[in-house]
């Protein structure tokens, strides 16, 4: 059953006294008076309230009766209820044959005003639960099976296929100013599922579009002062387990792209699949096992040019000509560093698995 509390009380006292010459009276379902025109009587009994609660019906005491009990006044006093439950009494102060004809429509006024902050309270919970269960995906210690039964739960049915993006806020600004508007941008949108993940974070699970330009969509949130600094897109997502793996997989892109792209501002996970989930390894003692004969050329790079070779060599593909004009040397320089690069590494260069090995390596290992 809802209680009523002070704050609403007043607010139901304030709305209704902005119009009326009369002073009003709210009681809770004990009977004690927690809103009032009359700060002096607030948080005391009032004998006529327990009246209507102890008879569910209206009760009007006169001068001669308001002599007879304690805490009362003339007036007119009226059972609120709310879902057919008894929460408390409205009372308005005056002769009951002067203020009978306004006594109806306060009340109902207040009522009205009790069931509105009942659906404002139910759409609350409502949305936090929904994000307490966007945020759940993110946790790998939340099975999948627990996640599909609170979706049920609340109702939830998602469309498939969808997507999922992380989104990241600028660190100026009021942080709390800026996710409230975004927020209530994606969240206006029919089946677009958004949440705070921290002061600075969003997930944002949405419909698959066609052509959905991702880019563009971040130069209009630019127009829009949305304060968005960086958009990760997952795969398009078929099943509540793709979900909760993408939710998985957009952390380690995240922290792919903070390490080697900080200035890119939209990463696809489909662009970037292989380096992601070698940087997300990148401490295993199998990785590093990969990634030895690579150290082993670094050590011996003081200046950076091997890796600046190394890093052209792969980008052109092992093409001699176009490597040596990116990198403004002659082509017996080239085969010099390139033949240097085999001894320190072991690595046979002509083959293209191993020229892989070394590429890929590049992006984990951070330049001295």
């Amino acid at each position: 059953m809802l209680e009523l509390d002070s704050t609403l009380a007043q607010h139901i006292v304030d709305r209704a006294m902005a119009i009326l010459p009369y002073n009003i009276n709210v009681m809770d379902a004990q009977g004690m008076i927690i809103g009032s025109g009359d700060p002096l009587r607030l948080h005391t009994r009032h004998e006529g309230a327990q009246l209507v609660l102890a008879n569910r019906r209206v009760v009007e005491i006169d001068e001669q009766a308001a002599t007879c009990l304690r805490g009362v006044r003339p007036g007119v006093n009226l059972p609120l209820l709310h879902a057919d439950e008894l929460i408390g009494v409205l009372g308005i102060t005056g002769d009951p044959e002067v203020v009978r004809p306004y006594a109806e429509l306060v009340r109902m006024a207040a009522e009205m005003l009790v069931e509105q902050r009942q659906v404002q309270a139910e759409r609350h919970w409502q949305r936090h639960q929904l994000d307490s269960w966007l945020r759940q995906l993110f946790d790998p210690v939340v099975s999948v099976t627990a996640l599909a039964a609170d979706a049920e739960r609340q109702g939830l049915a998602l469309s498939w296929p969808r997507q999922v993006c992380l989104l990241e806020l600028q660190e100026q600004g009021e942080p709390l100013a800026q996710r409230a508007r975004l927020l209530a941008a994606l969240a206006g949108k029919k089946e677009h599922l958004c949440a705070p993940l921290g002061m600075r974070e969003l997930v944002w699970c949405r419909p698959l579009v066609a052509g959905q330009d991702d880019r563009q969509w971040l130069e209009a949130a630019d127009q829009r002062s949305w304060g968005v600094t960086r958009l990760l897109v997952s795969d398009p997502l078929h099943s509540l387990e793709q979900l909760r793996q993408a939710c998985l997989a957009l952390r380690d892109l995240q922290a792919f792209a903070t390490a080697r792209h900080p200035s890119l501002r939209v990463l696809a996970l489909d662009e970037h699949r292989l380096a992601t989930l070698l940087h997300a390894q990148r401490h295993s003692w199998l990785l590093q096992g990969w990634l030895a004969p690579l150290r082993q050329v670094l050590a011996q790079d003081a200046n950076g040019v091997l890796r600046a070779t190394l890093e052209a060599w792969c980008a052109h593909d092992g093409q001699v000509q176009s490597c040596a004009d990116a990198l403004g040397i002659h082509r017996n320089t080239l085969r010099y560093r390139l033949e240097r690069i085999g001894e320190l590494s072991g690595v046979e260069l002509t083959r293209l698995d191993r020229r892989l090995q070394l590429s890929l390596g590049l992006g984990l290992i951070e330049p001295e």
